[in-house]
């Protein structure tokens, strides 16, 4: 059931969108729509009230009731007129033929537009030209009767003025506006204009030459007087001229003078600014110098400062770190060395007393070999002793030679008998044994060779 409704109201929304979609007029700025069949109140210019069955829209657009009001459109763009009078009788009885044209629109007032819609809604704007043109060729016509053939051809904004001025009521009454009114032209078949206009050329042509004659005369008169007065003002102007120039020279050579002077004057000045600015210049490089032995003084300074701290931040301060830390290390170690003495000490007390007994029987066998080696040593002879000792060279000669038997690679530097002299150095070295030994034990072994050679022969 609510569905129901629900459709029912939702297709009543969309007819009554339709209907006032279709009953919805617009037009443009340049027309008003006219709607029909309700009653509205209008007020005329006089003030007075009126009902109409009619209503206006202008521009836009409005609803309009269905089956109840119609609707019409009337344009409000301006419209251009015309105007032909072939044939008027002017002030003066001259027949002339004249030409116009105007704009004519609706009116934008509320009231006229009212009586334009009443005089011209069926007839269109065919009908607004129409009734236009016929008023204003009236009005043309009596115009151009209250004036001159001269009056109209050189007075058009006139005339133009009269005509708009007659036609304002007519216009008011139809519901229209005169935006604009001019004279084109005019004209007769009689040949009036052209004989006004034959004399006044004639007129004008003696006027020409009168007046050519006297400014001819005119210009003779005025070139000579303005000759001399041309030539008193060049020969008072040249004299003005050699005064000036006098007096000109007279002030040059015041102000040369002057320009020299000071020259002279700017110029020790200038010598003595650029003195003083050497002078200065000198005493500001000193500063400077000075300043920067100063600055670099101070800079030294602040280096030895800087490497003392540093100094004392990387050697200093370790090492009494490390000298306090190697302190209480060797107190501590003496503290344990000492715990350990007192711990063994017991024991080597108990061993003591067993060693000193081993010692005592040691020392006596010692003493006991020391002196049978003594007796032999006493029974040895010289011929022993030297055996003993050339027994010993070989190692002795091999000790000499062992460091270059651990030299991997020898560079020789010079010339090629470096090789031999290598050898004659450590053969050298070998021959000086036997001096050594004799130094040391005072055995000479060349005289115990000797000796051993003459008891074997």
């Amino acid at each position: 059931m609510s569905l129901v409704l629900l459709g029912v109201v939702v297709a009543v929304v969309v007819l009554v969108f339709v209907l006032w979609a279709v009953n919805y007029r617009k037009v443009g700025p340049n027309q008003v729509l006219v709607i029909s069949g309700r009653t509205s109140t209008v007020t005329e210019p006089d003030g007075r009230k009126r009902k109409v069955g009619y209503r206006l829209q202008v521009g836009g657009g409005t609803f309009v009731l269905p089956f109840v009001e119609t609707v019409d459109v009337m344009p409000l763009e301006v419209f251009s007129i015309s105007v032909r009078c072939p044939e008027v009788l002017t002030a003066q009885g001259v027949i002339i033929s004249a030409e116009a044209f105007g704009q004519v629109k609706v009116a934008s007032d509320e009231a006229l537009l009212h009586r334009a819609v009443e005089n011209f809604l069926s007839r269109g704007s065919s009908g607004i030209t129409s009734v236009a043109q016929e008023v204003l060729e009236g009005r043309m016509r009596a115009a151009l009767g209250t004036m001159s053939v001269e009056e109209i051809y050189t007075e058009r904004d006139r005339f133009a003025e009269r005509v708009r001025n007659a036609a304002a009521d007519d216009f008011s009454r139809l519901g229209l506006e005169l935006l604009a009114f001019s004279l084109k032209d005019i004209s007769d078949s009689q040949g009036y204009l052209q004989a006004l206009g034959a004399r006044r050329i004639a007129e004008v042509k003696r006027d020409a030459a009168l007046a050519q004659a006297e400014a001819d005369r005119d210009a003779a008169i005025h070139a000579a007087a303005y000759r001399k007065e041309g030539d008193i003002a060049r020969l008072r102007a040249e004299a003005e001229l050699a005064e000036a120039t006098r007096d000109f020279e007279v002030q040059r050579a015041t102000f040369q003078a002057a320009i020299n002077a000071k020259r002279a004057e700017a110029d020790v000045a200038y010598d003595l600014h650029r003195a003083r600015l050497a002078e200065e210049l000198k005493r500001q490089e000193f500063a400077v110098r000075l300043a920067e032995k100063e600055l670099a003084a101070k800079v030294e300074e602040l280096e030895i400062a800087r490497r003392e701290k540093e100094l004392e931040a990387t050697v200093k301060r370790p090492a009494e770190a490390m000298a306090y830390q190697a302190k209480l290390e060797a107190e501590a170690e003496a503290y344990r060395k000492e715990l350990d003495a007192k711990g063994k000490a017991a024991g080597v007390r108990l061993l003591g007393a067993a060693e000193a007994e081993a010692a005592n029987a040691r020392g006596k066998a010692e003493a006991e070999a020391m002196r049978a080696k003594a007796g032999a040593w006493k029974e040895y002879t010289d011929a022993a002793l030297a055996e003993m000792v050339i027994k010993e060279l070989p190692d002795l000669a091999r000790a000499v030679a062992e460091p270059l038997a651990k030299v991997e690679k020898i560079v020789m530097v010079g010339d090629a008998e470096g090789t031999s002299k290598l050898t004659g150095q450590v053969a050298k070295v070998v021959g000086q044994l036997p001096g050594v030994v004799e130094e040391l034990t005072g055995l000479k072994l060349t005289e115990l060779l000797r000796r051993k050679e003459e008891g074997r022969e």
